[in-house]
């Protein structure tokens, strides 16, 4: 029953102690829920792993403290928004050493002004080795020893109002058993998902992946001082890429790097992958460099795949990131994707816990998260075929010998009306992976259709391409627009202006009494925050602009954000009986139905 006191050591237990589990201690603790990190590990992650974060997750890091500090170790900007196509980075052949394209990445050149205007926060790009720390950091001084490292979880019990858990030292035979309210399964898809039966659903086993962390001086070679990514071309590839080369800083970027990540793809199975020389005289040959001098730190595999948890939720336990999704890192979805799952869940747990919304709220995080997070993984093992594209245009095949596909190559640099079309091609080829690179909509217009929230019936938004153009709606389920307005300290966000644990209603300052009327009386029946903001010359704030206004649109007379800055209502005018309407769509999006006391 919510509201009342169980059995439990603690409110909320964290299976894991990487981005998502780290991301959920510091946002739970925001909210006042006891909570507790259990990673089996001795410390955070020592390898590159992900390192792209997108606006979304950057808005949430900004609300947790944490976006100052990942700002200040990101590189500069004018240092890595662009990616590039090679045949290598040097070498003897007539055809090694080129450019065969590069496009803007992540926000960067064209893209600026519009990315700018979707969000107060911009992208970063800090490597997960680093990012870890930062965030364990951060958790440990919002919950002080509430982070357990060296901590097993060998078996979960649900126990139909609790959870228990067998936890021991990693590596010792002795468990000890804890009890939570709610787990939060964030520990990669390693064990949870398994212990609890849920299936992972989707194609396995696609590629080995390995990573190699290494220090080299690439800067007489790497000439394109704004490039982060490097994807490799040549007939070694047979007719994809063959592999790809990213900047790691820590502290010089572009061609300066000192760090660098390495991969490569084997087949599934190959025991080439596990070759350490091997691995290194493939990098020295792909980059054409056969006599760089390179320190390798770490190497690391994973797999190339593309699957999603049948469900979500199990019980009282949430499966978050890895453990509910895991695809390729074309379009740098995975880690952003994780982040957001537990910004949907945080607040939901902190409700339900405090007995001011029903436990079936919870079961809108399935409902809200997976058709998005499937989409994540369809599209990103989609676009992991756009280096296929560019290597049949200039000319590979895996049916070609060495020879003939360098000979492709040449014909690709040939100055005759075969050379110009092949290039033509290429060019083609590569502007088609705007879809992974300039995916503004798939990172920002995400929508949520059903779950906690009241549709109206209106239709979605559509640009010209589904995929890049995001258009900004107040329609329920979409992400709040950002409008800048202007308060008394200055200018703000529309999105600075949704509590911390609360909702934020927006409406026109000719209605504000009525409807602060209305939330006070909401507000004292559910226990809720809800802060009126109300726009206009005698309002909260000034859209000075008319920026809000455009994006508010004409079928928002009021709108109420979720504390996730997801549109949960909107009327189109004051209702007669503002109270009743309000007070309605709070007990519905909460499901307020199995609350009691």
């Amino acid at each position: 029953m919510s509201g009342q006191r169980h059995p439990a050591d603690m409110e909320v237990a964290i299976v894991g102690g990487g981005p998502a589990g780290l991301t959920a201690a510091i946002l739970l603790a925001q909210l006042g829920i006891d909570a507790r990190v259990f990673e089996r590990r001795s410390t955070t992650s020592r390898l590159p792993r992900a390192h792209l974060l997108n606006q979304r997750t950057m808005e949430i890091f900004e609300s947790m403290g944490v976006a100052g500090d990942v700002y200040t170790m990101s590189p500069p900007q004018d240092n890595w928004h662009r990616v590039g196509w090679y045949t290598s980075l040097a070498g003897d052949l007539p055809g090694q050493g080129k450019e065969i394209g590069h496009l803007p990445a992540w926000g960067g050149g064209p893209d600026r002004d519009r990315y700018a205007a979707a969000s107060p926060a911009r992208y970063a790009n800090l490597p997960q080795m680093r990012l870890d720390p930062l965030l364990r950091q951060h958790a440990e001084a919002r919950c002080p020893g509430q982070a357990y490292f060296n901590r097993d979880v060998r078996a979960i019990r649900q126990r139909g109002g609790y959870v228990e858990l067998d936890i021991a030292p990693t590596g010792s035979g002795a468990a000890e058993t804890v009890t939570a309210r709610y787990v939060i399964a964030a520990d990669g898809g390693r064990l949870c998902s398994r212990l609890l039966g849920v299936q992972m659903i989707g194609p396995t086993q696609l590629l080995d992946m390995v990573t190699m962390h290494m220090t080299a001086d690439l800067s007489q070679y790497a000439w394109d001082d704004e490039v982060l990514l490097y994807y490799f071309i040549d007939p070694h590839g047979q007719g994809t890429f063959r592999g790809a080369l990213c900047a790691m800083g820590p502290d010089t970027w572009g061609t300066r790097s000192r760090e660098w990540a390495v991969h490569q793809a084997f087949a599934w199975g190959d025991p080439a992958a596990k070759d350490q020389d091997l691995l290194q005289a493939r990098a020295r040959d792909m980059l054409g460099i056969p006599d760089l001098p390179m320190a390798v730190h770490a190497v690391s595999h994973w797999e190339f795949e593309g699957v999603t948890a049948e469900r979500f939720r199990a019980g009282d336990v949430f499966l978050v990131g890895n453990a509910a999704h895991r695809h390729p890192p074309t379009g740098g979805l995975g880690l952003n994707a994780a982040v957001q799952d537990v910004h949907n869940l945080a607040w939901k747990l902190a409700l339900v816990l405090r007995g001011r919304a029903g436990d079936a709220l919870l079961d809108t995080f399935h409902t809200e998260r997976h058709p998005v997070d499937h989409f994540n993984v369809e599209h990103s093992v989609r676009n992991a075929g756009g280096h296929r594209r560019v290597a049949v245009a200039l000319g590979q095949s895996p049916d070609n010998s060495i020879e003939q596909g360098w000979r492709a190559i040449d014909k690709w640099l040939e100055d005759s009306p075969e050379g110009e079309a092949r290039r033509a091609a290429v060019a083609e080829a590569v502007g088609s992976n705007a879809d992974d690179y300039s995916q503004l909509n798939v990172e920002l217009g995400f929508a949520y259709e059903n779950g906690a929230l009241i549709p109206d019936g209106t239709p979605r938004p559509a640009g010209c391409h589904p995929l890049r153009d995001y258009i900004p709606s107040t329609r329920p389920g979409h992400h709040l627009p950002h409008a800048w307005l202007h308060g008394p300290t200055g200018r703000v966000s529309t999105l600075h202006l949704v509590p911390t644990g609360g909702f934020a209603l927006f409406t026109t300052g000719e209605a504000a009494c009525a409807w602060r009327d209305a939330a006070t009386t909401a507000v004292n029946r559910t226990g809720v925050r809800i802060d009126v903001v109300a726009v206009g010359p005698d309002g909260d704030a000034e859209d000075l602009d008319g920026t809000w206004q455009r994006l508010r649109g004409s079928s928002a007379h009021a709108v109420l954000v979720r504390p996730d800055w997801h549109v949960a209502w909107r009327v189109r005018t004051l209702p007669a009986d503002p109270s009743a309407e309000l007070g309605g769509a709070l007990t519905s999006i909460l499901n307020r139905k199995d609350v009691h006391g």
